[in-house]
C-alpha cells in the first residue's frame, strides 16, 4: 500500500503523488553523475513507496538524466508514475533560451524518444524566450496535446503576468517555482495568480539546494563539478550569515523531534493541497527521510515561528544574468516573427 498520498495537480485532471521526486542531481550539477544502477534502483524505491511524480528535463546532463529514467521506466514501470519533464534551455557555450514553436516540437519529439515513452504527461517550459510571445509557444503546446504527445502543459519561472496570458491560450496545469523556508518571493504574486486560475504549484529546491538538510556543513561534503558554491547564498560571507536560519529552523525541529530538513519539506507541504514539493536526492535514507515529512504536522505558533525567521537570509537566489521569473516579461532581443 503507497505510504505517499495523492492530491491533484491544479483543475485540467492530473492526479500526483502529494510529494515527488527531483531527478537532477542524480545526472548534474551536484557533483558527477551517480552510477545508473543505483539510480534505477532509488526511482523504482520511490515509485513502490508512493513517490510516483518523477520530475526531470532535457537540460539535466545535458539529455542524460531523461536517458536515465527511460531506462528506470522498463518492464511496466512507467504506467505507474507521472512524468514531467521540460525543454527550453539550450547550451550552446552558454545558456540559450527556446520557445518557438520548431523548437518546442522538435525538443518534444526528442525527449520522447530519449524517455522512450509515447506521451509526456507534464511539459514544462523550463524558461521562457523573451523574444517569443507566449501565445505562440503556447499555440505550439496545445498541438502537442491534441496530438496525444504531451497530457498537461506547466511553465517554469514564469511571471504572474506570462502565466495569464499563456492559460488564455491553454490551460496551465502546473507553475513549477523555487519555494522554500529561504525563497518566499513568488507568495506576492504568483502564488495568488495560480490559486485564481487553478493552477497547480510544483515546489522546486524546497530544501534549499539541500542547506535545509545540514546548514553549511554541506559545503564541506560536496564533490568535486558540484556548482553549489557558486549561488550567492553559499558565498562564504553570505554562508556564515545564513547559519542563523538553519540554526533556529533546527531548534524548532529539535524541539519537535524531527530532522531539520523534514521540518522545512512539512512547512511546504503545510502550504496547501495545491502545492506539490519535489525534493531531489540520491540516496534511499534521504528519500525515506523526506517521506516522513508528510507525517510531521505544524501548528500555527510553529509556522509562525518558523516564519518569522526567514527575513535572516542573506544572498540572491540565483546568480546575476540567470533568467528567472522577473525576466519573463521583458524583450531585450527583438520579437519573434513567423
Amino acid at each position: 500500500m503507497a505510504r505517499v498520498p495523492r492530491v491533484k495537480l491544479g483543475s485540467q485532471g492530473l492526479e500526483v503523488s502529494a510529494q515527488g521526486l527531483g531527478c537532477m542531481s542524480m545526472s548534474a550539477f551536484y557533483g558527477p553523475p551517480k552510477p545508473e544502477p543505483d539510480m534505477i534502483n532509488l526511482i523504482h524505491h520511490a515509485v513502490n513507496s508512493g513517490v510516483t511524480f518523477l520530475d526531470t528535463s532535457d537540460y539535466y546532463g545535458p539529455k542524460t538524466n531523461e536517458i536515465l529514467l527511460g531506462k528506470a521506466l522498463k518492464g511496466g514501470m512507467r504506467d505507474k508514475v507521472e512524468l514531467a519533464t521540460k525543454y527550453g534551455i539550450k547550451l550552446s557555450g552558454s545558456w540559450e533560451v527556446k520557445g518557438d514553436p520548431a523548437y518546442v516540437r522538435a525538443a518534444c519529439e526528442a525527449s520522447l524518444k530519449r524517455l522512450d515513452v509515447d506521451c509526456i504527461d507534464l511539459y514544462y517550459q523550463h524558461r521562457i524566450d523573451t523574444r517569443v510571445p507566449i501565445e505562440i509557444t503556447m499555440g505550439e503546446l496545445k498541438k502537442l496535446v491534441e496530438e496525444g504527445k504531451i497530457k498537461y502543459v506547466g511553465l517554469s519561472e514564469a511571471s504572474a503576468s506570462t502565466i495569464r496570458r499563456a492559460h488564455s491560450v491553454h490551460p496551465i496545469t502546473a507553475i513549477q517555482l523555487e519555494w522554500s523556508l529561504w525563497s518566499r518571493d513568488v507568495e506576492e504574486d504568483i502564488i495568488p495568480t495560480c490559486r485564481e486560475l487553478g493552477i497547480g504549484i510544483v515546489a522546486y529546491s524546497p530544501l534549499g539546494r539541500g542547506f535545509f538538510a545540514s546548514g553549511s556543513k554541506m559545503m564541506e561534503k560536496l564533490e568535486d563539478g558540484d556548482y553549489r558554491p557558486n549561488f550567492p547564498r553559499f558565498q562564504p560571507e553570505n554562508l556564515e550569515h545564513n547559519k542563523i536560519l538553519y540554526e533556529r529552523v533546527s531548534e524548532i525541529a529539535s524541539k519537535k523531534g524531527c530532522t531539520t530538513s523534514q521540518l522545512a519539506l512539512a512547512w511546504v507541504h503545510h502550504q496547501g493541497n495545491d502545492v506539490v514539493p519535489i525534493p531531489g536526492t540520491t540516496k534511499i535514507e534521504n528519500l525515506e527521510q523526506n517521506i516522513g515529512a508528510l507525517s510531521v504536522k505544524i501548528t500555527p505558533e510553529e509556522m509562525a515561528e518558523l516564519e518569522s525567521t526567514t527575513h535572516l537570509v542573506k544572498g540572491a537566489r540565483c546568480n546575476a544574468g540567470t533568467p528567472t521569473y522577473l525576466d519573463s516579461e521583458t524583450l531585450p532581443l527583438p520579437s519573434w516573427k513567423s
